[in-house]
């Protein structure tokens, strides 16, 4: 089926689909993509984002989003239970339980970076099997490369921006910080990998 369309008045260039599976799908693009890109710029992008609907990337999101909650959650009670319970049981036991609250607490402290790594690995990797499927969706590879050059290289800065939709985007709205450990925790993979690898196709 045909996913809803709609368009996000905002004079910047981004694109995202949401929906739990095909049938109840929708695909936003802001006023600024419709403006700027030429027309096979802009079938890139939207068969970029119709590849995110046809592999229930939104759905697959949600699920890596809750157990990475779950983690955290579980993380949380690691902790409180050391700090609130652990003077107890090192008293009855005799230090005993020590290395057992040192495993905890790694543990507690650990989890919820390894959690956010994977979902973030996992992101990207969506992101580029959206590129192939889409590139391949239009038989054009270079109108998603040429289109996502324009949007990274737009100076406007997208009104609606926020930490808990930026992974959404066809371009992360929010600025991705450099260095190594930062890009371990970007959602997008940067835009220059994503262009060389469409180019290649």
């Amino acid at each position: 089926p045909m996913p809803a369309v709609y368009v996000i008045e905002d004079a910047a260039m981004n694109a995202f689909a949401t929906g739990r599976d095909p049938e109840h799908a929708s695909i936003a693009v802001t006023r600024g993509l419709l403006n700027k890109l030429e027309y096979r710029e802009l079938e890139g992008v939207i068969a970029h984002e119709m590849s995110h609907i046809k592999n229930y990337d939104i759905r697959f999101q949600t699920i890596v989003v809750v157990m990475v909650g779950m983690i955290a959650l579980l993380a949380d009670w690691m902790l409180r239970s050391f700090w609130w319970g652990g003077g107890r049981r090192r008293r009855s036991d005799g230090g005993g339980s020590a290395i057992w609250a040192i495993i905890a607490l790694i543990i507690a402290i650990l989890a919820p970076i390894a959690a956010a790594l994977m979902q973030a690995a996992l992101s990207r990797q969506r992101e580029f099997l959206a590129d192939a499927n889409g590139a391949v969706l239009t038989r054009y590879p270079e109108g998603l490369a040429s289109a996502l050059e324009k949007i990274a290289s737009d100076p406007e800065p997208l009104e609606a921006a926020n930490k808990a939709t930026a992974a959404l985007y066809i371009y992360n709205p929010l600025k991705d910080l450099g260095g190594t450990i930062n890009r371990l925790f970007n959602t997008h993979p940067p835009i220059e990998e994503r262009v060389r690898r469409l180019r290649a196709m």
